[in-house]
């Protein structure tokens, strides 16, 4: 009797959790079907549809892989037809090109640069980063071809 009377409280109680766990399902998935009939969505809105943090959608927006607009000084929206085009868009690979190569006495090495053009050495290392320009190591010093340095410092 005491068995049957667990049992019959234990199918009751299991009804209830699960009765609840699809409300709480359905709560849970509202706000996405929401958001997805907007046309107009908030940084805070495509990161809760795409699944990332509001940070990550600022940087889709500035690395120019995300179309947004600013309307405001602290409002930013994205149109739902450009983050559509996010995912419909094929990712490029960046392939890399066959190297140059270089002869070392077409190249300065970086103490030449420093004493020809007056430049200190994070400010060569800064060119070189901005300007991609290629770098040859030999042993312990840095060539980087002339004919690309004396373009960007003459």
């Amino acid at each position: 009797m005491k068995c049957t009377k667990a049992s019959s409280k234990q199918k009751i109680r299991n009804t209830k959790i699960e009765i609840s766990n699809q409300e709480t399902k359905k709560i849970k998935n509202e706000p996405i079907e929401k958001l997805k009939e907007k046309e107009f969505l908030s940084v805070t809105e495509v990161s809760k549809l795409i699944g990332c943090s509001r940070q990550n959608v600022y940087k889709l927006i500035n690395h120019g892989k995300l179309d947004a607009t600013n309307i405001l000084e602290k409002k930013t929206i994205v149109k739902r037809s450009d983050l559509d085009k996010l995912f419909e868009k094929p990712q490029h690979i960046p392939v890399e090109a066959e190297p140059i190569e270089y002869d070392l006495s077409e190249c300065y090495n970086l103490t030449e640069i420093k004493l020809k053009f007056r430049i200190s050495e994070s400010g060569i290392y800064g060119l070189i980063k901005k300007h991609n320009i290629p770098k040859i190591k030999d042993w312990r010093y840095v060539y980087v071809p002339k004919n690309i340095i004396d373009k960007l410092l003459t």
